[in-house]
This record gives structure tokens, C-alpha cells and sequence, in this order.
């Protein structure tokens, strides 16, 4: 059963992954938009008191998933705000559907190219090796295989800067918005 939700009421949820700048991108458009950001894996952390992947490798995925699950127990109640959600938290269980009746699914991604020199940037020597950069790289997979759900929608965002993404981003989700 899916509502009926007001223009005002509407989220807009930004997955996928471009970069290590990701979580700005939601803060720029939520600031423009003058809305309120939400930032899932922040919250999961600051509930938990660890990063995401030191919670996961020190007490392993059951204890994540507990800690997600009652996060988002809170997320799917907000209306009308910029939620930033990681790919890999949105495909447990029936997250990505239930996020989708609260507004649009924007999954933002880049050519791999892009993505593996922003990485490396980001990095540093850290890049150079390759279990790290495996690592990194089956994140970013995870991260983008949201884009299969036929109600997400996929922003390239390759040649664009941080402002000229969340210009993209917003103009996205105002088109989204009239066409639902």
C-alpha cells in the first residue's frame, strides 16, 4: 500500500557512491533546499558509539544490523528531509520500498575511473594496497547495485563539481516529484 504524501512532505534519499565528499553533497542540497539532513550511517554510529566498520569487524554483522534496524525504525517516520543512506543499509531487507513511498531514491554514481581516482586521493598510499583498494572496491559495488530497483533513480554525476551535483540533485527530485 503505498500514500499519498504532500510536495512539502516528500524526502529526498541520496545513495550510491562518487567519492569520499558524499556526505557534503547531502548537506549542500538539504542547506539550499532548506531542509533538515539526515545521516543515516551517523546516526547508526552515534547510537552504537563505533564507526560502522569497526562495529562490524569487532562484533560483527548481527550487531549492526540491531543497531540499523532500530535506526531506521526512527528514519522511515521522517517527512520532508534530506536523508544520506548507504546503499548496502537500504537493500537490507525491505528498506529501499518502504524509503521509496517516503519520497524519491536518487542513487548518485560516477565512471569507475572517476571513482578510482578519487579514491586514490582519498586513500593515499592506503590505495597502492591491494587488499585495501579490494576492499574499497567491494564497497563501492555494494554501494551501487540500489541502482537495479526499478524505482531508484541513477544521477551520473562523472563531470560535474560538489555545486554542480547538488544543482543536479535538486533538479532530479523536483522532476521526480511532478512526475509521481
Amino acid at each position: 500500500m503505498s500514500m499519498l504524501l504532500l510536495p512539502g512532505d516528500q524526502n529526498l534519499i541520496l545513495t550510491g557512491y562518487t567519492g569520499p565528499n558524499q556526505p557534503l553533497i547531502g548537506q549542500q542540497v538539504a542547506e539550499r533546499l532548506k531542509l533538515r539532513y539526515v545521516n543515516v550511517d551517523r546516526q547508526i554510529e552515534d547510537r552504537a558509539g563505533l564507526p560502522v566498520e569497526e562495529l562490524r569487524s569487532r562484533y560483527g554483522e548481527t550487531l549492526l544490523k540491531t543497531v540499523e534496524t532500530e535506526v531506521m525504525r526512527d528514519v522511515l517516520l521522517y517527512r520532508g528531509v534530506v536523508i544520506r543512506i548507504s546503499g548496502q543499509t537500504l537493500q537490507h531487507g525491505e528498506y529501499a520500498r518502504r524509503m521509496a513511498e517516503t519520497g524519491t531514491i536518487i542513487c548518485l554514481v560516477a565512471a569507475l575511473d572517476a571513482v578510482l581516482r578519487r579514491l586514490h586521493l582519498a586513500m593515499g598510499a592506503r590505495y597502492h594496497n591491494p587488499h585495501e583498494r579490494a576492499l574499497a572496491i567491494g564497497h563501492l559495488k555494494r554501494e551501487w547495485a540500489v541502482r537495479s530497483l526499478d524505482f531508484v533513480h541513477v544521477l551520473d554525476t562523472t563531470y560535474l563539481d560538489d555545486a554542480e551535483i547538488a544543482e543536479a540533485v535538486m533538479n532530479l527530485w523536483q522532476k521526480a516529484a511532478i512526475s509521481a
